[in-house]
């Protein structure tokens, strides 16, 4: 088994913050992402990146694999050390089952279902345990209908020709207004019980993929416009991004920084629903000044009888 540096492959170094890890997952999701991406390999190189993601984002899976990054070199051949004890406190809270598309690495360091059961006929028939999967999707995605697949693994307890894990496929709808987080169950379609017992249930937890332009809050999308100080001053129609095209919006005479527009409708999906963008306005002055420009911003000083610090002042 080859090991695997997250930190090489998200393009971070090992001290990065949590903010410069979602940043550099922002912009690698977005480049290999398979619905979008040209690049070659791009589904493998996108579930590589949602792997490394889901380690350094998360401070327990961090610290664990920290610790063994100092046996393995990437591109080399890796095993856990003997002392090593799979499915420490942070997987089995946060990782239970195989995981989702997740290589044997990540299953070595965090568990996945592999060990302590079978070894013996039980005299009582035993429910199987619940597999929890990953699935990330892009804000976009949750706009469609479209069933998405979803793959995993379970322990293979009959064949012992076969490969110790059965490999899983299943075609999914995702609920209508789905939050970040939020989990699907899927009944029965976890571990094999034993002796007789039923299976277990699989869950499917969402999350959103960082967007590099809305941020979210509930099922609204926030979203900061810049404009120029004339557009804030004398209005403007500036054109904004949503998630399904561009549209128009209106700014205002006069409108001023943190000022926030609300497009009905362009949020993300409800049960009933969407929810709506809220377009956050951001004055932003020009950095480079023409010689006609700067005589212009000089009249305006000498005529404007504007003082933006007047409530200062008896």
């Amino acid at each position: 088994m080859e090991f695997k540096d997250y930190y090489k492959i998200l393009g971070v170094s090992e001290d990065a913050d949590k903010k410069a890890v979602k940043t550099a997952y922002r912009r690698l999701a977005r480049k290999f992402h398979p619905d979008v991406s040209k690049e070659a390999n791009a589904e493998a190189q996108f579930k590589e990146v949602s792997e490394a993601y889901e380690v350094i984002s998360d401070d327990s899976k961090r610290a664990e694999y920290d610790q063994l990054k100092k046996y393995g070199q990437a591109g080399q051949s890796f095993e856990p050390p003997p002392e090593w004890s799979r499915g420490n406190a942070s997987s089995q809270q946060n990782h239970t089952g195989d995981g989702s598309d997740f290589s044997e690495f990540f299953d070595s360091i965090f568990g996945g279902g592999r060990g302590g059961h079978g070894q013996g006929r039980r005299k009582q028939a035993t429910r199987g345990r619940d597999v929890e999967v990953g699935m990330p999707l892009f804000l976009e995605d949750t706009l469609t209908d479209e069933p998405r697949q979803v793959e995993y693994s379970l322990p293979n307890r009959g064949d012992r020709s076969a490969p110790a894990d059965i490999k899983k496929t299943l075609k999914i709808k995702i609920p209508r207004g789905i939050s970040d987080g939020e989990r699907i169950r899927l009944k029965g379609q976890g571990e094999p019980g034993f002796d007789g017992g039923p299976a277990g249930d699989l869950y499917i937890r969402i999350t959103f993929a960082p967007h590099p332009v809305f941020d979210i809050s509930g099922h609204d999308l926030l979203l900061t416009v810049p404009i120029a100080p004339w557009e804030a001053a004398l209005g403007a129609k500036v054109t904004i991004p949503t998630l399904a095209g561009k549209i128009k919006l209106n700014v205002s005479k006069g409108s001023q920084t943190g000022q926030r527009l609300r497009v009905k409708d362009k949020g993300l999906r409800t049960k009933t629903g969407h929810g709506d963008l809220y377009a956050v306005l951001k004055v932003q002055m020009p950095t480079n000044y023409s010689t006609e420009e700067l005589a212009l911003w000089g009249k305006l000083t000498e005529e404007s009888k504007f003082n933006a610090r007047a409530q200062w002042e008896d």
